[in-house]
């Protein structure tokens, strides 16, 4: 089952076990537990440390790996392939003795939570989000006996995901009851486990000394402007409240120069790597609430936590969201039916009647998708015809499961007060109100800078970009952005490294002068409309 390459990685990551592994399954008679056996078996024969056994388990099939003569386990319910393949790996290798790869202090926390608790957390295989909550799951598992972890494949599963209520994932249930949806971080669950170690967090981050440069946002653009300031020698920061923005939810990556092809999470990783490499202070978790300048010149920024840092410059790289569609019943049922990512999510609604809107290229991909898992789809466009390209236009013509409608308003999703069961729209030609009997609406519109938090901080257009000259400056001196919360007219990941290093460079030639006997730090020309030359040094 595992091809040659992979199996010859592995058996190199596995010399770093040290304690010995049992793959114990459930198994019965169906495809999915003879894959489950087959891929375990192929894993279990690259070190002699690891072994399998039978265990017994209401979720069928289902596995535990387990560190011998102890309570340390973790456990999977359903074939761990796809996203989850890697959450499989590192389990094995952490349950072996590998500690895991978070900071001491962290770790010690993990150890410290008192009581017993049982977290379960369903995902989808082609879930983007999904494995960086279950290994998060998984470490606290390993380092804390008293908490249990599964990872349930709400595919695999899908009468358990009904009953509970899984219209999204990630979705964690915690001893039970409803704990969290989407992505999250492994800090931010133990702040929820442990009021003091937000407090303890919060303080850290406020005893932190004014940075050169900070940089607000960890996307392509952030890490750019990171990586590009820190080469400098000066002190960076980087604060995001999850590194790896937009590109975290994006499944194929086709356009990244240099590289044929990669995924969202693979970039995010490499990305990330990167700028660990270099000496920039990097606070995840925590969200930019708000931005002034001190009677010194400092640059403040406030974080939702409570805490402020400072800084001589900053860059903005907030980069965009997805857009909202703003009717009735959007925010009510939003994780309950109503979602974001076709890829994530798409697995929960099959065989399910589902709608799409929007008619660009995401809108029209995310619907030939979802065509291929769901009973049906409708696409809803409010434009009087589809804007996505001929090639996508073509390809949905031909499904005979997808309809298409033109000039259609969505004025509401509507539900039973736990899920989506219907949406209605409005027939912009005729003026008729239309329903639909849908238990799944995925929306597809377009992205909205993160700008909002700012509040006039900086100048920024009516459809809230931040604006930007050609060398990254805002309308406040000492502040820059770069990325998709500017004008910059194309929103792509190679255009916001650009941007990010632009940004970055600009800020190092703002010290410069600055600091300079007798400098001035205003540059030549301050022209936002983008005619600026760019200073060269």
């Amino acid at each position: 089952m595992l091809d040659p390459a992979l199996r010859d990685q592995l058996r190199t990551h596995f010399t770093k076990i040290t304690r010995p592994v049992v793959l114990a399954m459930a198994l019965d008679d169906s495809a999915a537990a003879s894959e489950l056996e087959e891929m375990l078996t192929d894993v279990a024969e690259l070190s002699d440390l690891i072994e399998l056994d039978d265990r017994d388990d209401e979720r069928r099939p289902s596995f535990a790996v387990i560190r011998v003569g102890t309570d340390v386990a973790v456990h999977f319910a359903g074939v761990p392939s796809g996203h989850e393949f890697s959450s499989l790996v590192l389990a094995i290798l952490q349950v072996g003795g590998h500690p895991p790869n978070i900071p001491e202090d962290v770790a010690r926390q993990i150890e410290q939570l008192e009581g017993e608790h049982t977290f379960e957390t369903f995902v989808s295989l082609s879930c983007q989000n999904c494995p960086e909550v279950v290994q998060a799951l998984n470490v606290m598992s390993v380092l804390n006996p008293r908490i249990r972890h599964v990872a349930i494949d709400g595919a695999r599963f899908p009468d358990e995901a009904e009953r509970r209520g899984v219209r999204a994932v990630p979705t964690v249930f915690l001893d039970g009851e409803e704990f969290e949806q989407g992505r999250t971080t492994l800090e931010a669950i133990l702040s929820r486990l442990d009021a003091g170690v937000a407090q303890r967090v919060t303080d850290a981050i406020a005893a932190r000394a004014p940075f050169d440069v900070l940089v607000i946002g960890g996307g392509p653009a952030g890490a750019a402007a990171a990586i590009y300031a820190a080469r400098k020698g000066i002190r960076t920061g980087l604060v995001a409240e999850r590194f790896g923005g937009q590109v975290l939810d994006t499944v194929g990556i086709e356009n990244f120069v240099s590289v044929p092809y990669t995924e969202g999470p693979e970039l995010v990783s490499r990305l990330e790597q990167h700028v660990r490499d270099y000496e920039v202070d990097l606070i995840t978790g925590p969200r930019a609430e708000a931005m002034w300048t001190e009677e010194s010149g400092t640059i403040a920024v406030g974080l939702g936590n409570g805490a402020t840092l400072h800084a001589r410059t900053v860059v903005l790289a907030t980069g965009a969201r997805w857009r909202a569609v703003n009717v009735p019943g959007e925010h009510e049922y939003r994780n309950k039916g109503v979602t974001y990512c076709p890829h994530c999510d798409g697995p929960l609604f099959r065989q399910k009647r589902v709608a799409v809107i929007g008619g660009g290229n995401s809108g029209v991909e995310a619907a030939i998708d979802l065509a291929g898992l769901a009973e049906h789809v409708t696409l809803l466009e409010y434009d009087d015809r589809l804007r996505a390209d001929g090639v996508l236009q073509r390809k949905i013509a031909s499904l005979t499961n997808v309809t298409v409608r033109c000039g259609a308003a969505t004025t509401e999703i509507v539900g039973d007060g736990r899920d989506v069961n219907g949406l209605t729209y409005r027939d912009r030609a005729t003026g008729e109100d239309h329903a639909l009997d849908v238990e799944g609406v995925f929306v597809q519109i377009g992205l909205l800078p993160n700008t909002e938090w700012l509040d006039g901080a900086v100048r920024t257009t009516d459809f809230g970009e931040i604006v930007v000259d050609a060398a990254g400056r805002t309308s406040v001196p000492g502040v820059f952005a770069a990325g998709d919360c500017t004008t910059v007219p194309f929103k792509q990941i190679v255009t916001a490294m650009g941007t990010g290093s632009t940004a970055a460079l600009s800020a190092f030639d703002h010290l410069i002068r600055s600091t300079a006997p007798g400098g001035d730090d205003t540059p030549p020309t301050r022209d936002l409309a983008g005619a600026a030359p760019v200073p060269t040094g």
